[in-house]
């Protein structure tokens, strides 16, 4: 038995002796021109002054991406302040496909859009008036002088 194990190690051996020159040798090189047309990937990924403020909204998304496949799953309609600016973000600033590759479809993507930017757009209600002070207000009471003689 131990011959048997000891020959399947000198086999494997072997084998990966013989075939790591090849793929040393099979790597093709770099076409430099192949380089030189395509846009470099940074201008892909939009890695200019602005685009820390993409790349912290897709963090953001990540972030809050349970809130909304619950958004979604359960009908919640609420997703927080922090997340659509997120998906705003990333939609008319960065990245307008990129919801889609995340596996949204294209009317999820369109749902998200149109509630986070009516989300932005919907004012809080505005605050009631105070109260009118009460008659029987101990701190705006005045004192009338010679209220006796004005009241029969």
């Amino acid at each position: 038995m131990a011959a048997y194990t000891t020959f399947k190690l000198f086999l494997l051996t072997a084998l990966l002796t013989l075939t790591m020159p090849f793929l040393a040798t099979s790597a093709r090189p770099l076409n430099p021109n192949l380089i030189r047309s395509n846009p470099n990937l940074a201008a892909r990924l939009n890695l200019g002054e602005e685009s820390s403020n993409c790349w912290d909204s897709l963090f953001q998304l990540q972030a809050c991406s349970g809130e909304v496949v619950m958004f979604f799953l359960n009908g919640e309609t609420y997703l927080g302040h922090s997340c659509c600016e997120a998906i705003q973000t990333i939609e008319h600033q960065c990245w307008p496909a990129l919801l889609g590759t995340l596996g949204f479809t294209a009317e999820e993507t369109d749902v998200l859009k149109g509630y986070c930017d009516e989300a932005d757009h919907v004012k809080s209600p505005p605050t009631n008036p105070p109260p009118p002070p009460s008659i029987h207000d101990p701190i705006n009471v005045k004192f009338v002088p010679n209220l006796e003689k004005l009241v029969p």
